[in-house]
């Protein structure tokens, strides 16, 4: 029995599927699968039970699985040990980083790492919250930036910052000449909302619970659609389609209402065509719609001085009109 054979099984386990695990694993199929069944039979116990395009984990199975997710947590956790022995903030920083933060976050956060931490390179993993999670707890990564809320694991969490949620219309809105706009406002319009999987989805139903409703049958098709990424819907946005909500990060630097006209793009680019507002409450109490972005990592991750140092900075970027928090 090896670690990579541990590795191998609870790759398939999480994608119930031998190929897309060899893939996961930077292997062929072929050799994955001779591992598992040479496991297997030194076990004297079946793993996996195989179908045509399917492939299930035994009950017997999960409770192996299960272990050897342990085992290399565990197994990572004395190469963590050595490190942080040698220069904690010596080696590469394996990040993962949610889709609607990663592109708006990362270009600073990185050029704040290689200065202040060059010795830490940034292994970096862009995905949905629930795949972030799952690779946590194998030791794939070694932190990750979420927004709350998300299932608790145990894992350690740090507060980063709060991020105010901003409207996108077209410019050609009755709504595009105001200086803000509330929610109440929002409810007889299309929203354009991100597709199933993404956490922001959720943030903006919270928002809009009026759109929940259209969320899952194909009568929504009429008054929302789903797009891929929040480029693609603030695209869409120009094109007249219909309005949504975007995280404040995301938001081209002059053109919030209110902070700097809001107006001001070049000719040629598709901003031109979208008007970004503040979203306020309707009686003018309370604080807007926001997000709360945070750090999270494995409370038997070792290198504290690289956590802090990334948090640092993480409180380095710019980070316009998000509020930064303390642990």
């Amino acid at each position: 029995m090896t670690l990579t054979e541990l590795k191998y099984i609870v790759a398939v386990a999480r994608e119930k599927h031998f190929g897309k695990a060899a893939e996961a694993c930077f292997v062929s199929q072929p050799t994955l699968s001779v591992a598992v069944k040479k496991l297997e039979e030194e076990l004297d116990i079946k793993l996996f039970e195989r179908s045509a395009g399917e492939v299930t984990v035994t009950p017997l199975g999960e409770q192996i699985v299960r272990q050897a997710q342990s085992v290399l947590e565990q197994a990572a956790e004395i190469k963590e040990i050595a490190q942080r022995g040698k220069d904690p903030l010596g080696g590469p920083l394996r990040l993962g980083v949610i889709y609607t933060v990663g592109p708006y976050l990362l270009p600073d956060l990185v050029r704040q790492i290689i200065e202040r931490t060059p010795q830490m390179p940034l292994m970096l993993q862009e995905n949905f919250t629930v795949r972030l999670l799952e690779m946590l707890r194998t030791g794939e990564i070694d932190c990750a930036i979420l927004a709350e809320p998300f299932p608790d694991t145990g894992l350690a969490i740090a507060p980063l910052y709060d991020e105010p949620f901003v409207a996108a219309l077209p410019k050609s809105h009755p709504l595009a000449g105001q200086t803000s706009v509330t929610s109440e406002q929002l409810k007889n319009e299309t929203m354009l909302l991100l597709g199933t999987g993404h956490c922001f989805r959720d943030h903006v139903l919270e928002v809009c619970p009026e759109f929940a409703r259209y969320a899952s049958n194909a009568e929504g098709i009429r008054k929302s659609f789903e797009g891929s990424s929040l480029e693609t819907i603030k695209h869409m946005v120009a094109a007249g389609m219909g309005v949504t909500l975007v995280p404040r990060l995301s938001v081209p630097p002059g053109l919030l209402a209110g902070e700097g006209g809001g107006m001001a793009s070049p000719a040629h680019s598709n901003e031109s065509f979208v008007r970004y507002l503040p979203v306020r409450e309707a009686d003018g109490q309370g604080a807007p719609p926001a997000r709360r972005v945070v750090l999270a990592w494995r409370r038997s991750f070792t290198r504290y001085e690289a956590i802090a140092a990334l948090r640092n900075a993480v409180y380095a970027c710019e980070l316009p009109g998000v509020q930064r928090l303390s642990a």
